[in-house]
């Protein structure tokens, strides 16, 4: 968190939702090119939106000119209701969305557990026109049934792995893009937490932001 973040109380099907918005870095008058919704790791394993990598994200949105909206999914630090494998979580997401970004330009991005559920929330809002930008971080393809990115959203979607990612193997993400032939942006001898290496997952994700 910075000076400048601000802690919102969302509604969700479950009750309360526990977020946080850190502002964009505008120049010149600039107007912001959208929110980004970040989606945190696994609620049953200390997963929240202060996780390292979360933040780094969060601060690569924003330094790209985005308001970053973190959130805690059900059951997480002062978020109501119980974990729900996916299917809350992915509610949680959307109703974050209508909540924080009713229109305009909207950007997704998740950790392990999150970018398993943002991968459905893309599905689901790509053919609305308003996804900008997603980036997918450690997803969590060996422990859940991650969606495929629309064809049409290739181009717009950063996946990220580490090579010696001992908690969701490298195999099972290729498994996961082999079919779709989705690229994977591979960070060699980095774990699933990016330890030493999130200034370089920060770098990756604002060159993604600032491209066309």
């Amino acid at each position: 968190m910075n000076s400048q973040t601000e802690r919102l109380t969302l509604t969700g099907g479950a009750g309360v939702i526990e977020a946080l918005r850190d502002p964009a870095q505008l120049v010149d008058g600039q107007s912001p090119k959208g929110v980004a919704i970040i989606a945190h790791p696994h609620p049953l394993f200390a997963g929240t939106m202060d996780n390292k990598v979360v933040q780094t994200l969060a601060r690569a949105f924003v330094q790209c000119g985005y308001t970053a909206v973190r959130f805690n999914f059900r059951g997480v630090g002062a978020s109501a209701g119980e974990y729900d494998a996916g299917k809350g979580e992915l509610q949680d997401l959307l109703a974050v969305i209508r909540q924080v970004a009713p229109e305009g330009p909207i950007a997704l991005a998740g950790f392990s557990f999150g970018a398993f559920v943002t991968s459905h929330a893309l599905a689901a809002l790509w053919d609305e026109g308003r996804v900008a930008k997603a980036v997918l971080v450690g997803t969590a393809a060996s422990r859940f049934e991650v969606a495929p990115v629309p064809a049409a959203a290739h181009d717009s979607t950063l996946v990220i792995h580490g090579e010696a990612d001992d908690t969701v193997e490298l195999s099972s993400v290729m498994d996961w893009a082999r079919p779709q032939i989705l690229p994977v942006t591979v960070i060699p001898q980095v774990g699933h937490f990016f330890h030493g290496q999130l200034p370089l997952l920060k770098s990756l994700v604002v060159r993604h932001l600032k491209s066309q």
